[in-house]
């Protein structure tokens, strides 16, 4: 056991570094964030060193503080890493065809929509050859109705969201996103 007497008095950086297990560099790295004390010019203080420095790893150790740095990056590593297997989780569902780009989906509701709209844009006509006494203005009318529904359905936003699920409701969908299939 080393008598407290012994322990009183200043060391260089080279001896506290080897008391520490450390190298040099480390030692006057943890002057400058406040964890060794020098006395003066590459000397330290060793009782106030070796105390500030088990301090620092017991504040370490317990997770509190002492070491902000390391806690942030083990954070951030932590993020990275469920960022990273988020995406791969992604790729992988697409090449299982279980996921579709966005902008594939919206080609394909576009396709039907516009499909849709030109069979009931020709309902009319339609109606007039297989009701020969349907009159010009009877055909008018049901083509103004059929009009005003279409036009109805493309500008009523706030039940379109609804009936798409939401999909939609932020604009274009950009080539990047993709869409779950169920």
């Amino acid at each position: 056991m080393v008598k407290t007497q012994s322990l009183k008095g200043e060391v260089s950086a080279k001896e506290l570094a080897e008391l520490f297990g450390i190298s040099d560099r480390s030692v006057r790295e943890l002057y400058d964030r406040g964890i060794a004390k020098k006395s003066g010019r590459g000397r330290y203080l060793l009782t106030e060193s070796v105390q500030l420095y088990t301090a620092h790893l017991r504040g370490v150790a317990a997770g509190r503080g002492g070491e902000d740095g390391v806690l942030d990056l083990t954070a951030e590593r932590a993020r990275l890493a469920k960022e990273q297997a988020d995406g791969q989780a992604l790729k992988n569902a697409v090449q299982r065809d279980e996921m579709v780009p966005a902008v594939e989906v919206e080609r394909g509701w576009t396709t039907v929509c516009r499909r849709v709209r030109n069979a009931m844009l020709a309902v009319p006509s339609r109606v007039r050859q297989s009701l020969p006494h349907l009159t010009a203005y009877d055909a008018g009318v049901i083509d103004r109705e059929v009009r005003d529904a279409l036009s109805e359905l493309g500008t009523d936003d706030g039940d379109r969201e609804t009936d798409l699920g939401g999909v939609g409701q932020h604009g274009p969908a950009s080539e990047d996103e993709a869409v779950g299939m169920d």
